[in-house]
């Protein structure tokens, strides 16, 4: 899907069950998950910082009255304004100076060339990749090779991991004789932060009590925060869009879906058939529609409304302060980042064996970003009716001008 081969640098990946990434899934489903505890409170620490440096290059809109520590600031020329703040674009810098620091450390963290690198690495990858997908095999490789050349960001990439690579494997050698969310979905729960301000304060409450300490100690937990996201996810599915149905006469003649209401892409490598009888040959694609999944009335009820508690316990719900609005449940309680078990309707990370490996560390850091915003900022959409994201093929994403305020909370 991503086409490692011209936008990895060469990366050869195995196309074949069983062996493709086995020490990717190892070091993102067992290594960083058992770590994400150690990582938690600096990254705490990192985000806080990072999001009231970011917000203070926020251009400022005059008119409005100040207030001590406020978005709303004096200027050069004495006048008072409001700082408005492209959601999209700060959430994913944030993201990837979290990831950073996360996975390669404080010294590439700081390296202004990487980042910048860092940056634009990941829509470098998602673009070329796209673009080699849409091509027929024969002109593939050609084309994919002339892009892959002009990635520089790639390269810069790979030099610094290279020698971080090194210098760890020396230190590895040493020790044993002498002793990369979900950005959309970040900014999307923010929207609905904005949209629906009646969860803020059962939020904050959460967040202000013992069950944070205990999330940081475990990575896991804060069942108020993780429904929101999870409601938020299930409404504006990053990989999702309008329905297309086109007649596909490559190979054999098939009525299809167009890939932009899809998800959970799986390509035959030899023939297979699914329960129901519908035979697959290979090179074949199976798909899943995971917004008409998610937003079935079979499946949820009052489907297409926001109710952001709808998937927390009700015990623990009646524990909590009264939020003072109607909420729907589901049959029972799940998690944000559950793939398996009863609820077979959620697809945002994968499905059986084949989901995400690092879906605890991603949701670990949506939160802990998403915590720091709610615990000190109130938030408020410059324009509530503007539309808010955009599609691309199978992308649902949120709109780089989409304006939000943030204000010191209680102010």
């Amino acid at each position: 899907m991503l086409q490692p081969k011209y936008t990895m640098h060469g990366f050869s990946w195995f196309d074949q069950r069983g062996t493709e990434g086995v020490g990717f899934v190892r070091a993102l489903r067992t290594l960083l998950t058992n770590n994400v505890p150690n990582i938690l409170p600096d990254l705490r620490v990192a985000i806080k910082t990072n999001i009231f440096r970011l917000l203070d290059t926020h251009p400022l809109v005059h008119g409005g009255e100040s207030k001590p520590s406020t978005p709303r600031t004096i200027a050069n020329d004495g006048s008072i304004g409001t700082r408005h703040s492209p959601v999209y674009p700060m959430i994913v810098k944030l993201t990837v100076l979290t990831n950073a620091l996360a996975f390669f450390g404080k010294d590439l963290a700081r390296d202004e060339k990487f980042m910048h690198a860092a940056l634009d690495y990941i829509e470098d990858t998602l673009k070329t990749a796209e673009v080699v997908r849409l091509l027929p095999g024969f002109m593939a490789g050609a084309i994919g090779n002339i892009l892959a050349k002009r990635l520089s960001s790639h390269l810069t990439v790979y030099d610094a991991l290279i020698s971080v690579t090194e210098q760890r494997l020396q230190e590895q050698t040493l020790r044993k004789h002498g002793q990369k969310l979900e950005k959309e979905t970040i900014s999307f729960a923010i929207h609905d932060l904005c949209l629906h301000p009646e969860y803020v304060e059962p939020l904050r409450q959460e967040l202000q009590s013992s069950r944070y300490s205990e999330f940081e100690k475990t990575g896991q937990g804060l069942p108020l925060l993780d429904s929101f996201i999870k409601e938020s996810a299930r409404l504006t599915p990053v990989e999702s869009s309008k329905p297309i149905m086109r007649l596909c006469p490559y190979r054999r003649p098939i009525l299809i879906l167009v890939s932009r209401t899809v998800s959970t892409r799986r390509h035959a490598l030899q023939p297979f058939t699914l329960s129901d009888g519908t035979r697959l040959e290979v090179g074949d694609w199976a798909c899943t529609p995971v917004r008409a999944l998610m937003q079935s009335p079979s499946h949820y009820p009052d489907a297409t409304v926001f109710h952001g508690f709808r998937f927390v316990d009700p015990d623990i719900l009646s524990g909590a302060a009264n939020p003072g609005f109607q909420t729907i449940l589901q049959e029972y309680p799940t998690k944000f980042t559950d793939t398996n078990g009863k609820d077979d309707t959620w697809h945002v990370w994968g499905t059986g064996r084949m989901s995400c490996p690092g879906r605890f560390y991603a949701a670990a850091v949506i939160k802990v970003i998403l915590a720091q915003i709610i615990l000190h900022y109130d938030c408020e959409l410059v324009d509530k009716n503007a539309a808010r994201w955009f599609t691309w093929r199978s992308s649902m994403l949120p709109k780089p001008r989409t304006m939000v305020t943030f204000r010191p909370a209680g102010e």
